[in-house]
């Protein structure tokens, strides 16, 4: 296990713990084995573990109104925007790719989840978004 070297009133003492189970050591001092039993048991020393609470509201999905006659897509996590694949005016159909968010090192496709025509673009490519911040705008 370890090895540890003395010098006691000019003698040199050479000191190889050998096992340790609970409070008795085997050790070899010089080549010469001993087994030393401890007043208080050695206690371990344990890695602290992080432990962290579920979420307290579970994950909302993007909720589109069907009655309304616009609709705004927003960013659902903070991300850069890596590509935007339409421009104002297209007419999309639910399931079309309309960017690439990047976050966390991740590329996430946003897709039309509302068949529409593009009124408003308020991204570029390259710019970095909040979570909830209006990208697209649908009509």
């Amino acid at each position: 296990m370890k090895n540890f070297k003395f010098r006691i009133h000019d003698n040199n003492y050479n000191v190889k713990i050998v096992s340790q189970e609970g409070n008795e050591i085997d050790l070899e001092v010089n080549g010469t084995s001993y087994t030393v039993k401890m007043k208080e048991e050695i206690k371990k020393t344990k890695t602290p573990t992080l432990v962290r609470s579920a979420s307290k509201r579970p994950a909302e999905p993007l909720k589109v109104n069907p009655s309304s006659s616009k609709t705004k897509i927003v960013a659902p996590i903070p991300g850069t925007v890596l590509s935007i694949d339409v421009k104002v005016g297209d007419t999309l159909k639910v399931g079309d790719r309309m960017l690439v968010l990047e976050a966390m090192k991740m590329e996430n496709n946003i897709v039309c989840e509302k068949a529409g025509t593009i009124t408003a673009l308020n991204i570029s490519v390259g710019q970095q978004v909040l979570q909830d911040e209006v990208m697209i705008e649908l009509q």
